[in-house]
């Protein structure tokens, strides 16, 4: 009992110790008022519209900006720019020959994805002669509407490329390229449908029937296959630089005397095993009825572009 009475005091002491200094804390603090809540709401206001302003950005950005820092093809710093700009076409007013050409071999596209058996006939026919003869000649017969295409795709193709080759040999074909160049194609569809006909009569006359239905199958499994060949002739022709037309012209040219050679020589086989007759009379026809005209034609149409007799 005595212990405890004597411990009261010091702990009295201690406890008014204390009390001060609580009382000193509370006094420091900070009186919160409607003004300060305001202010804090304001500033709380203004920290969230400035982040909303902020653009997001997302892991795609970083990752580009990143790349852009340390890739050595897209760093440009201290580098000096160059600008890749293709030259100006020297005509930009044939913008038309674009679709020109384009139109021509969406058609062939067309054509082949249509009737891709008939496609592969055509060049077995061609690369084997004896087969075509005896077998593939019956089914390419038996597809009529086909074969007219790919006449037709012919007449065009040789049209646009006698366009083409006047234009790069320089005759003024500017003025006049859209009468010239259908006129072309009419002419060349026409001189080989004339033939036709008198290769027909012909063979009606004479009573070779056969024969002539022979030969002007040739004939035009030949015209079928070089209208095709011409098309990617086309395409260089009318875009590429003068030095690689150029040389590209006198390749087609080439392909064209080469094909034009081959037709002969199968005919002239063809014909041996009906007829018997010299090489002269068979070297004079040539020249009567296939040379001949196609110089006349070309004649005419040099004098008509140039006015030069």
């Amino acid at each position: 009992m005595l212990m405890i009475c004597s411990a009261l005091p010091a702990w009295c002491q201690a406890d008014s110790a204390r009390r001060p200094r609580t009382a000193t804390v509370r006094q420091q603090a900070p009186k919160v008022t409607a003004d300060s809540l305001h202010k804090a709401d304001s500033l709380r206001v203004a920290d969230s519209l400035k982040a909303a302003a902020l653009p997001k950005v997302h892991a795609y950005d970083t990752i580009l900006q990143r790349l852009a820092r340390t890739n050595r093809f897209l760093n440009t710093e201290g580098k000096t720019l160059q600008y890749d700009i293709n030259p100006v076409r020297p005509d930009p007013g044939q913008d038309w020959l674009v679709y020109l050409v384009g139109g021509v071999l969406l058609l062939l596209g067309v054509i082949r994805t249509s009737y891709l058996k008939y496609f592969s006939d055509l060049f077995r026919a061609f690369f084997n002669p004896t087969l075509s003869q005896r077998q593939l000649k019956d089914q390419l017969s038996q597809s009529p509407f086909p074969n007219f295409l790919l006449n037709f795709f012919f007449a065009i193709s040789m049209g646009l490329y006698l366009y083409l080759l006047m234009y790069r040999l320089n005759y003024p074909t500017d003025a006049i390229a859209w009468m010239l160049i259908p006129g072309l194609m009419v002419l060349v569809g026409v001189i080989y449908l004339v033939k036709y006909m008198v290769l027909r009569f012909c063979g009606w006359l004479f009573g070779n029937e056969e024969l002539i239905d022979a030969y002007v199958f040739i004939l035009y499994l030949i015209n079928k296959v070089l209208g095709i060949m011409l098309a990617p002739f086309l395409v260089v022709l009318a875009f590429c630089k003068p030095e690689i037309a150029g040389t590209c012209l006198y390749i087609s040219i080439f392909f064209i005397v080469l094909l034009v050679v081959y037709r002969y020589v199968r005919s002239y086989s063809l014909i041996r095993q009906y007829l018997s007759f010299s090489k002269l009379h068979f070297f004079l026809y040539l020249c009567a009825f296939e040379v001949v005209p196609v110089l006349i034609i070309t004649k005419v149409l040099l004098l008509w572009l140039t006015g030069n007799p």
